[in-house]
């Protein structure tokens, strides 16, 4: 009995199941892998070039002024000559300090006058009150200088004009009354 009891209430669960038809698989539809969005990279910074830097040959420059200095007439030699550092007068900067040792050695090499050391020019410059990187350089303060330093003649000279197109211009001057006993221009290249 237990048997039919079994096989009578197999067959009521398997009777409330319903039946369905046999279903058919869906198509299969090929799918594209995904490409990962493009991925632009951050445009890279260049570096602008920097401006070409004007190198001048300062002993080029001052060379020929110095020689028409020294052969003119009214210049005495073996007098004591104080080279004052050179004033800017031109748009940009300008290594005033370069220049001016330039001239300095220049002055000095001709073997004409007997060039005040830099290194006297600096102490006497402190003492007066006058920094080495004066742009206000006048032709009193040159001569102040030069009577400060016992000197006999100073030499005052301005760079002017533009960055591209600069002229030095040289005075050399007597200390005792400022008369100016030679001037002469030069175009820097």
């Amino acid at each position: 009995m237990k048997r039919i009891l079994m096989v009578a209430a197999a067959t009521l669960i398997l009777a409330g199941c319903p039946s369905y038809p046999p279903q058919t698989p869906p198509p299969i539809v090929p799918i594209e892998p995904e490409q990962p969005p493009e991925v632009t990279p951050p445009p890279i910074d260049v570096v602008p070039t920097p401006p070409k830097q004007q190198t001048t040959d300062w002993s080029a420059s001052i060379s020929p002024l110095v020689s028409q200095m020294v052969s003119e007439d009214g210049v005495e030699s073996g007098k004591v000559l104080l080279v004052d550092s050179v004033k800017n007068n031109t748009n940009g900067t300008l290594p005033v300090q370069a220049v001016t040792s330039a001239m300095t050695t220049i002055v000095e090499n001709t073997q004409r006058f007997k060039v005040v050391p830099p290194s006297v020019v600096s102490s006497a410059r402190k003492t007066l009150g006058l920094s080495q990187e004066d742009s206000l350089v006048t032709r009193s303060k040159a001569i102040g200088l030069g009577r400060y330093v016992q000197a006999d003649y100073v030499i005052y000279s301005v760079i002017s004009g533009s960055n591209k197109d600069r002229t030095l211009e040289m005075q050399l001057m007597e200390v005792q009354n400022g008369e100016i006993v030679w001037s002469g221009k030069h175009s820097i290249e």
